[in-house]
């Protein structure tokens, strides 16, 4: 069941028990700020978030403002219920104390270093292969060693916990490969087949996919109410299935509030120029004259223009209806996220994580 914009009681979280939520989505979409959305929705009621970039795009750092993102973990947002938008009323008695989210650009090479080093204790050695170029060579002759070691980061850091015995993140949210790639990404397990049945390898794909299958993750999609984001997002969530890897919610990004009603929809096909026409000069863009030559003369040129921008919108909520349908047969959580006419800044961005707080996907 869809989620829409604006809604005033705030939902009971639908993902208790969650800690890795992957973030995916058609490229244009928004998956990247979605991500972050959702990292300051999840910390907002004091918990403590890392958002995780694999695509070395640093997505997250222009979002938040700030320089590119090292390969270590950095606080880059503090957020309280009450700066996302919510009621006082829903804010517990004392207040909350502001949740933190990190963030965390991956690096390959650091992450294969940092893996040699785990593993095979090479130390200097694995300095002097970066040197030499091999590192680049490994993760491009074999892409499956690429994603075990972007994926096993970040499950590292969903069940990382510290020296009181306590997860060190309440939750860990990966801004993941497009949806047409994501399936690939997460099911390491057959990746790495054909490169290593044994060896810390094929341990480590083995423990990573332990993560990615549990109830602790959940690999959320992202889409736009448009044919072919969507048809990819029917694809994907199938592929998912097929997979064996869990599902979690549909982010529908952009979504624009209709400007006609119903009946105003069903009604641009009829002949209303007229009637356009009278309301307009009742409206008084006529001009000042009164004479029904004189006012239908002056509002005769914005005729053509509105009927044409009214059957256009009328095109367009039929279509975004039809696609709404097709994400309701997916039968999985869906969240409406406005398009924000201004462009997302920080303030945008804590906005739409507010929305998502109030539908239930934090």
């Amino acid at each position: 069941m869809a989620r829409t914009p604006g809604q005033a009681a705030r939902r009971d979280p639908d993902w208790e028990g969650v800690r890795l939520h992957v973030v995916s989505g058609k490229g244009g979409t928004g998956k990247t700020t979605l991500a972050a959305a959702l990292a300051l929705a999840l910390a907002a009621d004091g918990g403590r978030v890392l958002l995780i970039e694999v695509e070395g795009r640093q997505g997250i750092a222009e979002l938040f403002g700030i320089a590119a993102l090292p390969y270590e973990e950095r606080r880059v947002a503090s957020v309280s219920p009450s700066q996302l938008g919510l009621p006082a009323g829903e804010v517990p008695a004392g207040g909350a104390r502001a949740g933190e989210v990190l963030a965390l650009a991956i690096d390959t090479e650091q992450a294969l270093l940092e893996y040699l080093e785990m593993f095979y204790k090479l130390g200097r050695a694995g300095k002097a292969l970066q040197k030499v170029g091999f590192v680049d060579f490994a993760t491009t002759v074999a892409p499956g060693v690429r994603d075990v070691l972007l994926t096993g980061k970040a499950c590292e850091a969903a069940r990382r916990k510290g020296p009181d015995g306590r997860r060190r993140y309440d939750a860990v949210v990966m801004d993941a490969p497009p949806t047409g790639r994501i399936t690939r990404f997460l099911n390491v397990n057959s990746e790495v087949a054909g490169l290593a049945r044994i060896g810390p390898i094929h341990t480590q794909a083995q423990a990573v996919m332990r993560v990615l299958r549990s109830p602790e993750t959940a690999v959320h999609l992202v889409t736009l109410l448009e044919e072919m984001p969507v048809q990819e997002t029917v694809d994907g969530i199938a592929e998912l299935r097929e997979a064996k890897l869990p599902v979690g919610g549909v982010m529908v990004n952009m979504v624009r509030p209709p400007v006609l009603d119903a009946a105003a929809v069903a009604a641009v096909d009829g002949d209303h120029r007229e009637e356009v026409a009278l309301a307009l000069g009742e409206a008084g863009l006529g001009g000042r004259s009164r004479q029904t030559e004189t006012v239908r003369a002056a509002v005769e040129p914005l005729l053509d223009p509105l009927l044409e921008q009214a059957r256009e919108h009328a095109e367009r909520v039929e279509l975004e209806r039809e696609q709404r349908a097709d994400l309701q047969q997916l039968r999985l959580p869906t969240y409406e996220l406005p398009l924000l006419g201004e462009g997302v800044d920080l303030g945008g961005l804590y906005r739409l994580a507010g929305e998502l707080k109030r539908q239930g996907a934090a």
